[in-house]
């Protein structure tokens, strides 16, 4: 019981739904070129479009919408048409859920610029993706190569301040060779000095012995 009262409550809303609910349920999958193109999955059939039945028992026929039933939700397409009993054909309306567009009527100026207005944008907005995208990568490089120029500014600057040590170094170094090679000649002119001054001191005790 709830199953066929929901049901009937669905296909109540459904049919007491407005004008504009109802055209948007008459909707049908685009082919995948028409995807490609226009960039939407599915759009509202319209008479003068061309359709091709995708189940039932006309699947494979492919003809243009004469006419569109929108209390009903259904197509009547060229070509799908059954004989009377009594004589003649009648046409046989297909719901629009069970039917694939394969061409587009674009005779309408709002509906072409709506469908190729989407197409737009959507390539715009991948288009600035894209530029996005380029523009991250730009900014990863440029910070690559910031930080290598800063590494390499760093390791020269290591370079230099490890350099003037070792000449500070160096210069210290020969300071103090020449300092130990002054105290080394002075020591040995003190050295000369005093031996000189003994040797006087013995000359000097002799010649007084000699003369006592």
């Amino acid at each position: 019981m709830s199953s066929t009262s929901s049901s009937k409550a669905r296909l109540k809303t459904i049919a007491v739904s407005p004008k504009h609910v109802r055209d948007k349920n008459i909707c049908s999958t685009l082919t995948d070129d028409l995807r490609e193109q226009y960039r939407r999955r599915s759009i509202r059939v319209i008479k003068g479009d061309t359709v091709r039945v995708m189940r039932g028992e006309y699947t494979g026929i492919e003809g243009k919408v004469e006419k569109v039933n929108t209390t009903r939700g259904t197509l009547s397409i060229e070509g799908v048409q059954r004989e009377k009993v009594r004589g003649g054909n009648v046409k046989v309306q297909i719901h629009s859920s069970n039917v694939r567009v394969s061409g587009l009527n674009l005779d309408d100026k709002y509906r072409q610029d709506r469908v190729r207005g989407q197409d737009q944008r959507q390539g715009a907005e991948n288009d600035t993706s894209m530029t996005m995208d380029n523009n991250d990568k730009n900014n990863d490089k440029k910070k690559r190569n910031l930080n290598i120029g800063n590494t390499l500014k760093k390791g020269s600057l290591v370079k230099k301040g490890s350099s003037k040590k070792n000449n500070s170094n160096k210069t210290k170094r020969n300071q103090i060779k020449d300092n130990e090679a002054k105290n080394k000649t002075t020591k040995n002119n003190d050295d000369d000095d005093n031996n000189d001054n003994k040797s006087q001191l013995k000359k000097n005790q002799s010649n007084e012995e000699k003369g006592v």
